[in-house]
């Protein structure tokens, strides 16, 4: 290849992870099932194309159960949901689907765990976030949000015969996170880790994918929607790790030409919430300009599987 030549390095794993396929086909299937209309609360995914295709379906997006006619069936989002929201569908009668990452329901069962043992939760997670007020409200007396590395200063003074965890949000990033857990140590060293890493498996695989790429790039795309939590943290790490630029889209329309504008290498990947459809456009995109070689890097390959809510599995018979 030419020292001259356009190239893309697409990186893999990439887009949709175990927990989103799942919550997309629970939606899909209830659709199926029940016809619509089917009520979601907030949005299934945080993907805007995802949300808009579901919608032109028959899904109504709301954002509280109370929303919701009574009787009616209910998807609770991927991002998992308190208790009190729970509480708040089973008094309306709602017929209610949980389309919870395993992975984050897994951080809500450490919750009501330390709860119930006697420690303080340190929750490391973006403030206003649907999935830290759903596993902030498992054990709300006894839960402080961590936000950043300057809210560690602002936390109580815990004895030390106080009991403390800390647990995370699950797409956050993987260095930014460890850079607060050990500010936090610093100030209570005898704070317990997790009984396991909280980050899910494809956020951190997608943050590695990005590392391996970000050096050589001059440019990255990622693609995702701005609520994205993981699919921002792209940006981030394509940054630190070496890319002069990295920006954030939806779709290839919103990508400036000014950005390529003496870029001979861009790296593209999409966050968790991602169909693939849409890195084909940027793709395609990018080929119309040029960049016609395309080298995937694989940093791992994902097996993940995850089972569908019970009631929407296929039949089994005999």
């Amino acid at each position: 290849m030419s020292i001259d030549e356009k190239k893309v390095l697409l990186a893999s794993p990439r887009g949709y992870c175990a927990g989103v396929d799942r919550a997309v086909e629970t939606v899909e299937k209830a659709l199926e099932k029940y016809g619509a209309p089917i009520y979601v609360r907030k949005e299934i995914v945080h993907n805007k194309y995802v949300v808009e295709t579901l919608a032109a379906k028959g899904v109504i997006f709301v954002d509280e159960a109370d929303e919701v006619p009574e009787g009616a069936h209910l998807v609770f989002s991927a991002h998992g949901v308190s208790p009190a929201v729970r509480d708040l569908a089973d008094s309306r009668n709602l017929l209610t689907i949980d389309a919870s990452c395993p992975l984050v329901t897994k951080v809500h069962r450490e919750a009501v765990r330390f709860d119930r043992d006697g420690y303080h939760i340190l929750l490391v997670g973006h403030e206003g976030h649907e999935e830290v007020e759903g596993t902030g409200g498992e054990a709300p007396e006894v839960t402080h949000l961590v936000d950043n590395i300057d809210s560690v200063a602002q936390l109580p003074d815990f004895l030390d015969d106080e009991k403390l965890v800390w647990l995370s949000q699950t797409t956050l990033s993987v260095d930014e996170t460890m850079a607060i857990v050990n500010k936090l140590k610093q100030r209570f060293p005898h704070l317990q880790d997790p009984p396991s890493d909280d980050i899910c498996y494809a956020t951190q695989n997608r943050q590695g994918a990005i590392r391996e790429i970000a050096p050589n790039a001059d440019l990255v795309i990622v693609v995702g929607s701005q609520n994205s939590s993981n699919s921002k943290r792209l940006v981030e790490v394509a940054l630190d790790y070496g890319a002069r630029d990295a920006h954030l889209v939806d779709y290839a329309t919103q990508i400036d030409e000014a950005w390529l504008a003496g870029v001979k290498c861009v790296g593209v990947t999409s966050g968790a919430s991602v169909p693939e459809i849409l890195v084909r456009e940027v793709l395609d995109y990018l080929d119309d300009r040029g960049y016609s070689s395309v080298e995937e890097v694989t940093t791992t390959v994902e097996t993940v599987n995850f089972a569908l809510p019970r009631d929407l599995r296929p039949s089994r018979r005999r």
